[in-house]
């Protein structure tokens, strides 16, 4: 669909209308590629400045909550970690409303009490990962947003409730350490990580996180621990075990997300990650190309001066 007067035009498959707004959205790791208890359902493709997506998004309604879902690595599992155009997942989501994500990833323990198939909503994050895009910023506008407490403590506080009410093993807390892969730690990798204090191990949360923050949208990580890395002996990581026990734990994450939407819908959003550009952009209004403050202006527009 083609609208000249609207910067951001939005290919809709099915629709000859604009999408319902969904404030919430799922974005979908490993096992987990559309929502159950879906209805309402209309697929679509944004277009974004930054590229595609990784998939269409799909719209409906969960528990009667409308919400967006997107699979990070497309339908069929064919993206790699590296090659996520995070960018372009992120200001698709943000140009549909979206306001809060909860993403769903496969993680390595690196704690004995993390064990497989428990759930972390970590709170902290480090990044190891090697030239991806991670800003939204640069080619003529330089901003900097804070990033000290980069999981929404209100969004993960609700997860980790819900996650905890099903009776589901899950902890609250910890460092995610986000690595380039796509192949799993060595044992060096595995030991030096250990000593540093870390609590599991992933490829995706970088630069999802960073993305979300500049885009104001509220992010959290629901960490489904698949195996225990590479540090205990005689533990060899495969793709088998990986992919066995993240999906004896979808159905669990499906169970806590159809649980902790209408929580969500219901619960105030007054947490910092709204306002988090606000005075990150350093550049001077006037010196600010025209065509970075139109590929900008979904995310920072309104605090810049028209």
């Amino acid at each position: 669909m083609s609208n000249k007067k609207n910067p951001n035009p939005r290919k809709i498959a099915g629709a000859r209308k604009a999408p319902e707004p969904s404030r919430i959205a799922v974005i979908g790791g490993s096992g987990l590629y559309a929502m159950e208890g879906i209805s309402n359902v209309r697929k679509i493709r944004v277009r974004t400045p930054f590229g595609d997506p990784s998939d269409a998004i799909i719209l409906g309604r969960v528990q009667d909550v409308s919400c967006a879902f997107l699979p990070r690595h497309g339908l069929g599992h064919r993206v790699l970690p590296s090659e996520i155009n995070g960018r372009a997942n992120i200001w698709a989501l943000k140009s549909l409303g979206v306001e809060r994500i909860i993403a769903v990833g496969a993680v390595g323990s690196l704690q004995e009490k993390l064990a497989p198939r428990h759930f972390v909503f970590p709170d902290q994050l480090a990044d190891e990962t090697k030239g991806r895009r991670s800003t939204f910023f640069g080619e003529g506008i330089v901003a900097h947003v804070a990033f000290a407490h980069p999981f929404c403590e209100t969004l993960s506080g609700l997860l980790y409730d819900s996650t905890r009410e099903l009776g589901i093993p899950v902890h609250r807390g910890g460092t995610y350490i986000c690595m380039e892969g796509p192949a799993f730690s060595t044992k060096a990798e595995s030991a030096m990580h250990r000593q540093l204090g870390y609590s599991i191990i992933g490829m995706t949360a970088v630069p999802e996180a960073k993305l979300a923050r500049e885009a104001e949208i509220c992010y959290s990580t629901m960490a489904v621990v698949t195996d225990y890395d590479c540090w205990i002996e005689n533990e060899e990581v495969s793709v088998e075990q990986v992919i066995g026990n993240l999906s004896a734990n979808v159905d669990n994450a499906q169970r806590v997300i159809a649980r902790v939407l209408p929580r969500l819908n219901a619960a105030p959003r007054n947490c910092p990650c709204a306002l988090a550009a606000a005075g990150a952009v350093f550049t001077r209004p006037g010196s600010i190309p025209p065509k970075a403050r139109k590929r900008l202006e979904l995310i920072v527009g309104k605090y810049l001066p028209h």
